[in-house]
């Protein structure tokens, strides 16, 4: 009988179960990893966006499957639901960036203008400037100062922009480490711009030519949800998101995600988040 491997974990931010709570998160390497014992498991980001920037070290990546030997400064760019994990020698120095895509819409969207580059994983030589805009984030990410949300969110505008711009110049073949399905990138798709919809997994299993049970097959290799618990977990999310961001009733909030039944979406909330809508709610007023 030949046993099923274990299933690689779904962190939210390295093990942090937890809705994200910040606009983005800025923080060194070494505040993460020198806990771990300089070695972070393979693990996934279904909701995350990461670009790390690594300066100095011994540095394994392993990137959907891929070992590769890192030789700093270099920046790599980790789109959700890619498997990655390190091996740091100790005292490594560098940073990671992490933005959720669905606050950033103009970066990570269907329309955006550096969304497709984006969604590509990739390793790429670090230049001086790159460095400089990770310290200029990491400052401002620990200060609280006016505007401070708006000043984070063109930083990150401007270091996805270098990246890519610096990944463009002197494009690096990682083709083998990008194992995007695209009918899973079709059902992602389809379910954000759906939320506010009654749609199930079979409609959308429809709407891009596959059965359900296929499609959830296809979710769960690729993020490790199936497709069910993938548009349920995505739902949850933007309830997050109206709770905090808007004035919506509890029970417009409900409406608003497609439920009849506001009693029912509590419920569901409560399950995935582990507290009432308005005791999250609560949470952020204070």
């Amino acid at each position: 009988m030949i046993t099923p491997p274990a299933p690689i974990p779904n962190w939210q931010l390295y093990g942090e179960d937890t809705p994200f709570p910040d606009v983005l998160h800025v923080e060194r390497i070494a505040d993460r990893a020198a806990g771990l014992d300089w070695t972070i498991a393979p693990h996934r980001h279904v909701h995350l966006h990461q670009i790390f920037l690594l300066q100095s070290g011994q540095i394994k990546l392993a990137l959907d499957g891929a070992d590769v030997a890192i030789t700093p400064p270099v920046a790599i760019n980790v789109p959700r639901s890619h498997v990655h994990g390190f091996s740091f020698s100790r005292g490594t120095e560098g940073f990671v960036l992490t933005l959720p895509p669905k606050d950033f819409p103009d970066l990570f969207g269907p329309e955006a203008e550096m969304g497709q580059a984006a969604a590509r994983p990739f390793v790429v030589a670090a230049s001086a400037e790159i460095a400089a805009q990770f310290e200029r984030m990491a400052q401002s990410h620990a200060t609280i100062t006016p505007y401070r949300r708006t000043i984070l969110r063109a930083a990150a505008a401007t270091l996805l922009g270098l990246v890519l711009v610096a990944q463009a110049r002197n494009p690096v073949a990682m083709a083998s480490m990008d194992r995007s399905d695209p009918r899973v990138i079709a059902f992602q798709a389809h379910v954000r711009a759906g939320l506010h919809a009654k749609h199930g997994v079979e409609d959308y299993a429809r709407a891009i030519g596959v059965s359900a049970r296929h499609l959830s097959r296809l979710c769960t290799m690729q993020t490790g949800l199936s497709a069910k618990t993938y548009l349920e977990t995505e739902r949850m999310r933007e309830g997050c998101r109206l709770l905090v961001y808007t004035r919506l009733s509890v029970q417009g909030v409900a409406f608003h995600l497609g439920f009849d039944d506001p009693a029912y979406f509590s419920r569901a909330f409560r399950r995935q988040i582990g507290m009432s809508p308005r005791a999250y709610r609560a949470r952020f007023d204070q």
